[in-house]
């Protein structure tokens, strides 16, 4: 079953983690069409949060048109990003992005520093750009 989790020192509000932790599992497979979200009761006890913040959460999914929900049964999955990834595609990737992690690590990035060089890596070649500055 689907788990969430919660970084405190991330500074994005936890439902918003919830959120995203549906998109990326819908992006990449883990979640399918039909897949039950863990109930508010559930995610409240696992997270030791607020049972509002798990309700916003899987409102704004609703919203989006992502999940449904069936009272008295639980969230489901009802839709899925328009691109999803090929599993072989997935590996490969991960594989690559798990290669450049330890590299990074190993020539003394933090977390911090490692999260701005990908960001700006990201943006630039999202904008077409040729390299990082």
């Amino acid at each position: 079953m689907f788990a969430f989790r919660l970084d405190s020192r991330s500074g994005v509000p936890p439902y918003l983690q919830l959120v995203h932790q549906v998109r990326q599992a819908l992006l990449l497979g883990y979640l399918l069409q039909g897949d039950r979200l863990p109930l508010i009761r559930e995610a409240v006890e696992q997270l030791a949060i607020n049972p509002n913040t798990v309700s916003k959460a899987y409102r704004q999914l609703e919203q989006e048109g992502l999940v449904s929900a069936k009272p008295g049964v639980g969230t489901f999955i009802t839709g899925a990003p328009a691109v999803t990834m090929v599993p072989a595609t997935y590996t490969t990737l991960r594989r690559g992005l798990d290669k450049w992690l330890r590299g990074a690590y190993a020539a003394g990035l933090d977390e911090e520093a490692i999260v701005a060089l990908f960001a700006t890596a990201n943006r630039e070649v999202g904008e077409g750009s040729e390299g990082v500055a």
